[in-house]
């Protein structure tokens, strides 16, 4: 019964990129289901997080903090870059003159680690995602303490937050997460981890299209009623998007070229579902409506990743 599962779930994988692509298209497509399937962004983003701590290989996660000086810079840029470039440009545009839900949006960006398929889709291009795949861990571990601050600092006196119910959200969120990652492990084992690395890639991208579902909830509606509003929102998305890579390649320089095109591409890519999971129902309608619209870029990238990423590191 389980082989009726995992080959299908290792054909996904094996279209990785292109099921990214697809799925959001699909969920812009089920408007009628998108509320219904809002509930599972917990859960995918629960997923997402396990799989990628289950699936860290400890051998090559060793071997770094050996040397540990590129993947504390790694982490820091993840954290910091990300919420001062947005912090920069809310103070040249001037929070009083956006919406308060695009500038909780913002916020959110600036202050969610980078997005859990980063490394998986690392290894879809075929590139080496050990760096990564460790500044992301570490990032998203710090997440329950380090994200709420940051949202408070970037988002400012406009947007008023709760942020100890949102520790204690992030923490049961991540935490528990953490705490299946090591079962899983203990369950399976590295080896046959590793031999399902196909199908582990197909539950991701299921995973994606469940979550795109539920994340295009009332986009196609804002985008018939409301069209000015979702255009500034999507030049917003992808403008963080495009600054985000480009100031990583800039200033990154003294990493190896696949290493800081990675970065890049989590700079301002970030796990923006994790923090509107905790928010729950006080994330205003246009908060998530960014949150959704900001899909589009990471959805999009990766195949357009997948074309320079062959320049970078052909196979």
């Amino acid at each position: 019964m389980l082989v009726y599962l995992t080959k299908p779930l290792a054909w996904i994988g094996r279209y990785g990129t292109q099921g990214f692509a697809l799925s959001i298209f699909v969920g812009l497509a089920l408007p009628q289901f998108a509320a219904a399937a809002r509930p599972l962004l917990a859960v995918t983003i629960f997923i997402f997080v396990m799989l990628t701590f289950a699936r860290a290989e400890e051998a090559s996660v060793r071997a770094l903090l050996k040397a540990p000086k590129p993947l504390i810079l790694a982490s820091l840029w993840l954290i910091i870059a990300p919420a001062v470039l947005i912090t920069l440009m809310l103070a040249c545009i001037g929070r009083a003159n956006l919406d308060p839900g695009l500038v909780l949006g913002l916020a959110v960006m600036g202050a969610a680690p980078p997005i859990m398929s980063a490394p998986a889709i690392a290894m879809l291009l075929g590139l080496e995602p050990t760096l990564l795949l460790s500044a992301v861990l570490v990032t998203t571990a710090a997440a329950p303490v380090v994200s709420p601050l940051l949202i408070d600092i970037i988002a400012g006196a406009a947007v008023p937050l709760d942020t100890s119910i949102l520790i204690q959200r992030l923490v049961l969120l991540i935490g528990g997460a953490i705490v299946g990652a090591f079962v899983l492990r203990k369950v399976m084992g590295m080896e046959r981890i590793r031999a399902n690395r196909q199908t582990f890639d197909g539950i991701g991208v299921l995973m994606y299209f469940l979550f795109a579902i539920a994340a295009m909830d009332g986009v196609m509606e804002a985008a018939l009623t409301q069209p000015a509003r979702v255009a500034q929102f999507l030049a917003f998305a992808f403008a963080m998007a495009a600054l985000g890579f480009l100031m990583a390649w800039l200033a990154l320089r003294w990493l190896p070229a696949t290493d800081r095109f990675l970065l890049g591409y989590c700079t301002c890519q970030r796990n923006m579902g994790l923090l509107i999971a905790a928010l729950g129902a006080s994330a205003p309608k246009t908060t998530f409506l960014f949150f959704a619209l900001a899909q589009f870029p990471i959805y999009l990238m990766p195949m357009v990743m997948k074309l320079v990423a062959k320049r970078l590191h052909p196979r």
